[in-house]
């Protein structure tokens, strides 16, 4: 009972490093153990020293990623806040647009990866646009279930009081989705590096997923690891930090 109620008393950055130190503890473990070759299943002591060895190049190719990363998540998000808006703002384009972002999600975006590339070439462009489309749609979810969720009450009262379409919009409805938006905005930091990646994996001269693939092309699986540790910490990095400013914002809404 002690135990339990000492983990559970942890604050989530104690528990997370614990759960980190308690699985590559593991990881090494299963290396010795099963006495796995280097370049199918490196151990963490050899990734780590990857790190070291190799921390500039890794890193400069870590904040091409970042960038890509984040440009993608402002571009999705505010294409996404923007058509949950029309959506909400006219039933006539509501109509129309819907079915139109509905069968959009059955054409695999991973597919369009190569053709974004003769779109948009083999620079930034095409990573931060394909990691754009990933999170379009459910942030435009996310956002337009939150916008027609508002409770009635509300919107007669505003009615009563006179208040115009635009002014419904904006301060009643608004307001009342932010935290259906804020989901959608968790969502989209937990999957844009998804669409970066991707697109470095289909045609880049820099990126961490250039990198993993260069990496695995000539069997060096240890700065395959690497990349993907680093990877890893910058998606937790981008959505704790997230997280962290919507429950500032959404103070109201734990």
């Amino acid at each position: 009972m002690t135990k339990r109620n000492t983990f559970s008393t942890m604050t989530p950055a104690l528990r997370f490093l614990f759960i980190s130190v308690g699985l590559l503890v593991l990881w090494q473990l299963i290396v010795w153990l099963t006495k796995t070759p280097h370049f199918i299943l490196p151990g963490p002591l050899r990734v780590f020293k990857v790190l070291w060895v190799q921390r500039t190049l890794i890193a400069e190719h870590s904040m091409v990623t970042m960038a890509e990363i984040l440009l993608g998540m402002f571009l999705g998000c505010l294409m996404g806040f923007a058509s949950a808006m029309l959506l909400q703002w006219s039933r006539t384009l509501s109509a129309w647009l819907l079915p139109v972002l509905i069968v959009s999600q059955a054409i695999p975006v991973f597919a369009l990866a190569p053709i974004l590339m003769l779109w948009f070439g083999y620079g930034m462009a095409s990573k931060v646009v394909m990691a754009a489309l990933i999170i379009f749609f459910p942030v435009t979810s996310a956002c337009y279930d939150g916008l027609r969720r508002t409770p009635n009450d509300w919107i007669e009262l505003a009615q009563t009081m006179q208040a115009s379409k635009w002014q419904v919009l904006w301060q009643i409805r608004l307001p009342a989705a932010l935290p259906s938006l804020a989901s959608g905005l968790r969502v989209a930091a937990a999957t844009a590096p998804i669409g970066a990646v991707i697109g470095e994996w289909v045609g880049s001269s820099q990126g961490l997923g250039y990198l993993m693939l260069h990496a695995n092309a000539r069997m060096q699986v240890d700065t395959v690891f690497a990349a993907l540790i680093v990877l890893a910490c910058l998606s937790l990095l981008l959505y704790f930090g997230v997280d962290y400013l919507l429950r500032r914002l959404i103070y109201w809404k734990s």
